[in-house]
């Protein structure tokens, strides 16, 4: 049992009727390709938030007390497709609350079963336009990888398979492709690719109102942010790193325009690494994006 006054720096409560946010702890790390330690980054996210975080955001938004409720982790399984199974079905049943969903990886791999538990929760509420915007260094578009299909590089096939069509997809950050995945975003050019070389020459408010401009008609938006969206300078424990990416600034900007301005109802922030770290400057740069994410729904009005 998690020590609620303790915590998220205090924000957390053990009723889930009075918070604003759920959160949700996928400690899984079995479809990463490269290093592992991801299924650490729950407890290791949990135990600095505990250290303390600032009472306000940058913008001077105080959050507010009974803000977070912890669902706590979905224990991992030597069962992949029992574990998914398990994962799909608790993140529904987190979702049917109607607060936002916060979900903590793992590696990617956790965004397949997410994904899906975020479709079926808002097609049962005839929410019709569901779209997906992944944040990440790779746009996870193997139909198989390493032998697996539901691995870290499998994500969004698995989504474009199963619940959305291409038109409801864009990526931004990406600058690692494998030949498979140029084909497919060659075969779709409605998914919106923006780059993390387009970010630096174009400037991240420009992207952001080209994705908003994606979006502005959608009913319910998931996004998925991996943590390697950002450069290796800014989030070294990760298992797959690529240099070129993103800055921190870059980062909270596009996250909290984007959280601002589109019917955002669910998140995920996966791949960090604890054992590949370095004084846990991943883990803060995780939970620096959830402090701002913690902002935006502490202003919003009681839910009800």
């Amino acid at each position: 049992m998690f020590e609620y006054e303790e915590m998220w720096s205090g924000l957390a409560i053990d009723e889930i009727g009075r918070a604003k946010i759920c959160i949700m702890g996928v400690p899984f790390d079995g479809g990463a390709s490269l290093g592992k330690g991801a299924s650490q980054a729950p407890r290791t996210i949990r135990l600095l938030t505990a250290e303390g975080m600032p009472e306000a955001t940058e913008d001077r938004t105080v959050l507010q007390e009974a803000l977070i409720y912890d669902a706590g982790d979905v224990r991992p399984s030597l069962n992949w497709e029992q574990y998914y199974h398990e994962v799909e079905n608790k993140a529904y049943e987190l979702l049917k609350a109607d607060r936002f969903c916060l979900f903590i990886g793992g590696d990617h791999s956790v965004s397949i079963p997410l994904q899906k538990a975020f479709a079926t929760h808002h097609r049962k509420k005839k929410e019709g336009k569901l779209g997906i915007i992944h944040l990440d260094a790779h746009p996870d578009l193997c139909d198989n990888f390493d032998g697996h299909k539901w691995s870290h590089a499998n994500t969004e096939a698995r989504a474009l398979e199963q619940i959305i069509s291409p038109r409801d997809l864009c990526f931004a950050g990406v600058r690692a492709f494998e030949e498979e995945e140029i084909a497919v975003l060659e075969s779709h050019p409605e998914i919106g690719v923006y780059t993390a070389q387009q970010v630096n020459r174009d400037g991240v408010l420009s992207i952001s109102d080209k994705i908003i401009n994606q979006f502005e008609t959608y009913d319910a938006i998931y996004l998925t942010l991996d943590i390697d969206v950002l450069d290796p300078a800014f989030a070294p424990g990760t298992g797959t790193p690529v240099s070129g990416g993103l800055t921190s600034r870059e980062l909270i900007e596009l996250a909290k325009t984007i959280i601002a301005s589109l019917p955002v109802k669910a998140m995920d922030i996966v791949e960090v690494s604890p054992p590949l770290d370095v004084n846990d400057i991943t883990s803060w740069a995780a939970i620096r994006i959830m402090h701002e994410v913690f902002g935006h729904f502490s202003n919003q009005a009681e839910i009800k």
